[in-house]
């Protein structure tokens, strides 16, 4: 029978020997890897197409959440936790198993025993996976960076250094201080998810940074537009309008 490749990923040292410990006399499994952050993890993933890991949700660089979003066919997973209330909430609605720290062996092991059964039903389980990008997307947390994978590279972009946003389809253009990036997102999602003290939804296919516009332009009756300070120049709706003075006053 052959073995189920499995990677441990968490920046703890500590929690990485506990697992190892618990799988080191488990005939079935193969340790075939462990890194501490997600940028190694994403690579190891593409690389070695493990069919397990045990993922920790807490990490620099790239937390567990967002490696979920970079991963295009997720193999079965384990989340490792200390507490956090939204990823305990959202892994007990989606029927994902997880760990949370510190585990005993016993819970360890029912853990394992469920993935084994998972591993007959992948397809089945990339649905859990995507129906937990979903909540996730669905909780009212306020961004700081957005996470963007194209091709094999990622790119960690701050939003204090976004000047606007575009819909594009099913994509959103990103333009920022660092270059422009495509995120398959809705505009509906950044709104939701970026501070409205700092950013404003100006047109159905607009979002803009407040800090950087430089003035508001009449058109023509009842037709604005916004000048910001790369001269980039936005349309802007009447709603997103009334927006603005709200938010300018």
């Amino acid at each position: 029978m052959n073995k189920i490749k499995t990677v441990i990923i968490d920046d703890e040292k500590l929690a990485r020997e506990i697992i190892k410990n618990y799988l080191k006399d488990n005939n079935k499994i193969e340790l075939v890897n462990e890194c501490s952050n997600g940028f190694e993890g994403i690579k190891i993933i593409n690389e070695l197409k493990p069919d397990l890991i045990f993922l920790d949700i807490q990490m620099p660089k790239i937390n567990g959440f967002e490696m979920l979003e970079l991963l295009d066919e997720p193999p079965i997973i384990i989340f490792t936790t200390a507490f956090d209330q939204f990823a305990l909430k959202a892994f007990e609605v989606n029927a994902v198993d997880y760990l949370l720290k510190p585990f005993s062996r016993e819970r360890f092991d029912e853990a394992l025993d469920k993935a084994f059964l998972k591993l007959k039903d992948k397809t089945k389980n990339s649905e859990l996976i995507k129906k937990l990008v979903l909540e996730k997307d669905s909780s009212k947390e306020y961004l700081d960076r957005i996470i963007i994978k194209n091709g094999t590279q990622i790119s960690i972009v701050p939003v204090s250094s976004i000047k606007y946003l575009e819909a594009q389809d099913d994509y959103v253009m990103i333009y920022s201080d660092e270059g422009k990036f495509l995120k398959q997102k809705t505009m509906k999602y950044f709104e939701e998810h970026l501070d409205p003290k700092d950013f404003v939804r100006l047109h159905r296919s607009y979002i803009a940074s407040v800090k950087r516009i430089k003035k508001i332009e009449l058109l023509e009756k009842e037709t604005y537009q916004i000048i910001l300070d790369d001269k980039s120049s936005l349309p802007v709706s009447k709603t997103g309008y009334e927006k603005l003075k709200g938010i300018l006053s």
